[in-house]
Parts: C-alpha cells; sequence; structure tokens
C-alpha cells in the first residue's frame, strides 16, 4: 500500500518539524545563507506567514512552503512572496516542492492576491509562470533570479520589498546585512 502525500496549512505543533525541515533542504546547498530557518520564524512571529503550508506524509512533514505579503514602491496591493520553500532532501525531486508551490498559488488566487514574485532558480520556476519582469526589481538581487508571477495580467512597477523576516539571521537583536543575498 502507497502512503498518500498531504498538503495542509501548518498549525502550532508543526513548527519545530518546519524548522527541521527546512535546516535539511538547504543545509547543502551552496547559494543560501543558512538562515531560511529563521526567516520562516520571523515570519510566524510577525504574523506575516500569509500561507503557511505543510507536505505530510505518514503523519511525518516532509516539506514546507511560505507565502509573505511584499511592498511595492508604486503601491501596488496584493502582492505576495514566496519563499523559502524546502523538502526534506531524502523526497526532493518526487514533486513534493511542486505540489507545495501549486497548492500555494492556488490559495493565493482564491483570496483574490494579483501576483508572486520570488527568487529562486530560472530553470524551476518558470514552470509555475513565474517570468523575469524587468518592472519589478528587487535590489541586490540579480535580474535573472528574480521572478514575478501576475494573477490578473497587471505588472506593477517599482522596487519590491520583502517582509522584514527576511532580514533574520538567527541572531537575536543584530541587524542583517542588507547588502547580503538572502535565499527567498
Amino acid at each position: 500500500m502507497k502512503s498518500e502525500i498531504t498538503i495542509r496549512s501548518e498549525t502550532d505543533a508543526d513548527a519545530d518539524a518546519i524548522t527541521d525541515v527546512t535546516i535539511a533542504a538547504f543545509k547543502t546547498l551552496e547559494i543560501s545563507n543558512h538562515t531560511e530557518q529563521f526567516i520562516v520564524e520571523a515570519l510566524r512571529s510577525a504574523g506575516a506567514l500569509t500561507i503557511s503550508l505543510v507536505a505530510e506524509l505518514d503523519t511525518r512533514v516532509i516539506g514546507h512552503i511560505a507565502f509573505s505579503p511584499v511592498t511595492i514602491s508604486d503601491g501596488a496591493p496584493g502582492w505576495y512572496g514566496l519563499g523559502p520553500v524546502s523538502v526534506l532532501p531524502a523526497r526532493q525531486r518526487q514533486g513534493i516542492g511542486k505540489a507545495l508551490i501549486e497548492d500555494g498559488l492556488s490559495r493565493l488566487r482564491d483570496m483574490n492576491a494579483r501576483g508572486c514574485c520570488l527568487v529562486g532558480h530560472p530553470e524551476y520556476y518558470r514552470q509555475f509562470g513565474f517570468a523575469n519582469t524587468p518592472e519589478l526589481v528587487l535590489e541586490n538581487v540579480p535580474p535573472e533570479v528574480f521572478f514575478a508571477l501576475s494573477f490578473d495580467g497587471r505588472t506593477p512597477q517599482g522596487v519590491v520589498t520583502f517582509h522584514d523576516g527576511f532580514k533574520a539571521d538567527g541572531q537575536q537583536n543584530a541587524p542583517a546585512d542588507p547588502d547580503v543575498h538572502q535565499d527567498r
């Protein structure tokens, strides 16, 4: 009998498992600053996890995705940032990350969000409709790894700012270096 993967909203009881999955998922990723678990915790503490989903297999959390509000300098409302997205290394390349992304994007659309943006691998995120968009800029991030997806066909113009939780680095009260790229 094959077990089914369930995608569901996180609960308070999932916080430690999400941290463990996030640490494991980014542990060997060279482009990571290894702060993703702190980002998720900071977003959660700030009440900024608009959508936070887990992938569960046999009651064990094996994946997680976060969506949080972003601001755009032109004042466009209803835009969100995707990330981080994490899947246990032993479960990667099995469609779990894709299922988390698709479910999260569907939930954003259901709440009448206008769009979503992220920093990520170009080859991967295009399959979901994300594209490099010259109208939107994320400062200090190369444009080829910054993506946007408009849900209503209109793309705002300006500088995108992710929630301050993305500056979290695990050092309480220590300011994060704004010039250091954090993998979203």
